[in-house]
């Protein structure tokens, strides 16, 4: 389940490194590649609102057979996109679908017991993270065969494999609710408005998202202009330095196990914030965005397997729809901060990006110490 979550979310993030050679294909500016991340994760939100609570009605077995075949599809339109117009529509699609990922974490979550539900979500979550970051490594690595274009194909393949292996390993997951299509879309903003702990978390998910996203989308603009000239392939590399992150899922899922999910919550927002000083050295020092780099996924994991620690302790028969409140309000906030960043980096260059990434992680660290304060007061 971690590695078909890895493969499906890694869909999103194969253009990430490539947005130079996607740029100079279709004669694009930057800012305008640089949207190809935004209405990707746009569209994964799409897919988060409108396809996420399937989980709670169909079978969902079934559900990622079909997501993930359909997704193929996708991939392989983007991969002979003909045009900046099919392109940024296929990418709209790709993201939409890609949300097989949250419709597997919740499913992981159902099928652990109470005492190791932290863990075990954290270790689906790992996978998650993985296919984030190695999206980019692979896709540096594949587009230094010649074209940008081969990552698509081969992801369109593997995913067809994907489909193929969630039919013979999963088990069995009938509906949770009887609900029809309509009152299951109502209710999720329902559950926004009653749940505190949902409304909190998700707030803290879409600005550590946000955060993320400020990096990683004009990173690769950075690493290719002087003093670094990377090509594409060194400029994926950096996704592994980014994969340490993943070694703190089942950590920060155990302490939450533990009871410890608010101390991890706070070390990880102020980290948000203070990550930014050594990525901000990094445009001329590439140790510091190393350095950078680490702490910012380190801490953009801690929140957020916390905080599906904590949704996932709600009512199991609404799971997959308070995965999808949350979801959509952690990717709408990465989309809100690839257009930022990307605007940002025309704007004012990488100062700017770091002046954005960093109001990002200060807004986490403040919600939730404005909340743990009121907490306290009441």
């Amino acid at each position: 389940m971690a590695a078909a979550t890895g493969l499906s979310v890694a869909s999103n993030y194969y253009a990430q490194p490539l947005l130079p050679l996607i740029r100079h294909d279709f004669h694009l500016s930057a800012g305008t590649a640089g949207l190809l991340v935004t209405v990707t994760q746009l569209g994964y939100a799409a897919g988060l609102v409108l396809l996420l609570p399937l989980g709670d009605l169909l079978e969902r077995r079934r559900l990622t057979v079909v997501l993930s075949l359909l997704l193929a599809v996708g991939l392989l339109v983007v991969a002979v996109a003909p045009s900046a117009p099919v392109l940024f529509t296929a990418a709209v699609g790709v993201g939409a679908l890609s949300v097989l990922a949250q419709i597997l974490v919740p499913l992981a979550a159902t099928l652990a017991d109470d005492s190791s539900r932290g863990r075990v979500v954290g270790t689906v979550m790992s996978g998650l993270l993985l296919g984030i970051l190695l999206a980019r490594t692979v896709a540096g690595a594949l587009a230094a065969t010649g074209t940008w274009r081969a990552i698509y194909a081969v992801a369109a393949v593997l995913v067809v494999g994907q489909a193929v292996a969630l039919h013979r390993v999963l088990p069995l997951a009938p509906s949770a609710t009887r609900l029809r299509y309509a009152a299951l879309l109502r209710s999720v903003p329902r559950l926004m408005r009653d749940e505190p702990v949902l409304r909190l978390r998700s707030a803290l998910g879409a600005l550590s998202f946000g955060t993320f996203s400020v990096l990683w989308t004009s990173m690769a603009f950075l690493l290719a202009a002087p003093p670094y000239n990377y090509g594409v392939a060194v400029i994926g590399l950096f996704g592994l330095v980014g994969a340490a992150g993943a070694l703190a899922a089942s950590t920060a899922g155990r302490l939450a196990d533990r009871g410890r999910g608010g101390t991890v919550t706070l070390v990880s927002t102020l980290l948000l914030a203070l990550c930014w000083l050594p990525i901000w050295a990094g445009r001329s020092a590439v140790a510091g965005l190393l350095v950078g780099i680490v702490v910012l996924d380190l801490a953009v994991q801690g929140v957020h397997i916390t905080n599906q620690s904590e949704i996932f302790r709600l009512a199991p028969e609404v799971r997959s729809r308070v995965n999808s409140a949350y979801m959509t309000s952690y990717f709408a906030g990465g989309a809100a901060g690839s257009a930022a960043s990307a605007f940002a980096y025309s704007a004012w260059g990488w100062s700017g990006v770091c002046a954005v990434g960093a109001a990002f992680g200060a807004a986490s660290a403040l919600v939730w110490l404005v909340r743990r304060s009121a907490r306290r007061g009441g």
